[in-house]
């Protein structure tokens, strides 16, 4: 299984983009946010993580092989945690993810089932599911940094606490009274300095010695 490429640039498609690596030449499906991070980088080098499906109907006697790229494996790991929403499936994922993680992580976790129908292809059905199934799940996606806030090779800065230990923290913050956007800010707050928790405890003595 290939889980990294890096290439040339070659093309930027609707869907698609084109990595030449040595004498050959890649088709890497990609949603549209990725899309926009990497339309202006025609002829340079990038790498993305990959993940690999088979598509078709092998009963028809024709299945393609298709590689799926993002820029970081945070993305990544998101895109596979949506694909587990029954329903979902790796094509709906592809088109659905037309805005950054963080926006969808967002959404996600304050349950807001309206803005996800902003998603091509998300009904209201599906929507409602996506809530029911990750919503304590995308803790440490909804804290990644807002997009262009990168680290200084170029590439996304993520959470080095542990994400469960996040969402255990969120919903901490949640039992007393916080709503969710004052938990996510209490957080992003505390994470700010690039500490890392090893508890929930101290995660929360870290928020409450800050105030606000």
């Amino acid at each position: 299984m290939i889980t990294k490429i890096t290439g040339v640039l070659n093309r930027v498609l609707d869907e698609e983009v084109r990595l030449q690596v040595g004498p050959l030449e890649y088709q890497v499906l990609v949603p549209e946010f990725v899309r926009r991070q990497v339309q202006t980088r025609v002829g340079q080098e990038v790498t993305l993580h990959t993940s690999e499906y088979l598509e078709g109907n092998p009963m028809q006697g024709r299945v393609v092989p298709r590689l799926i790229g993002f820029q970081t494996e945070a993305e990544l790991e998101f895109f596979e945690l949506f694909c587990t929403v029954d329903k979902v499936g790796t094509r709906k994922a592809i088109k659905a993810l037309v805005r950054p993680i963080k926006e969808i992580a967002d959404a996600i976790q304050r349950q807001d089932a309206k803005w996800l129908t902003t998603l091509p292809g998300v009904g209201t059905a599906t929507a409602e599911q996506v809530v029911a199934t990750l919503r304590r799940k995308v803790t440490k996606f909804a804290l990644m940094p807002a997009p262009g806030a990168d680290s200084a090779d170029g590439t996304a800065a993520a959470p080095t606490t542990d994400g469960n230990l996040l969402e255990d923290a969120y919903h901490a913050l949640l039992s007393v009274g916080h709503n969710p956007l004052e938990a996510r800010n209490r957080l992003d707050k505390a994470l700010a300095g690039g500490r890392t928790f090893k508890s929930v405890e101290d995660l929360l003595l870290e928020i409450y010695k800050q105030g606000a």
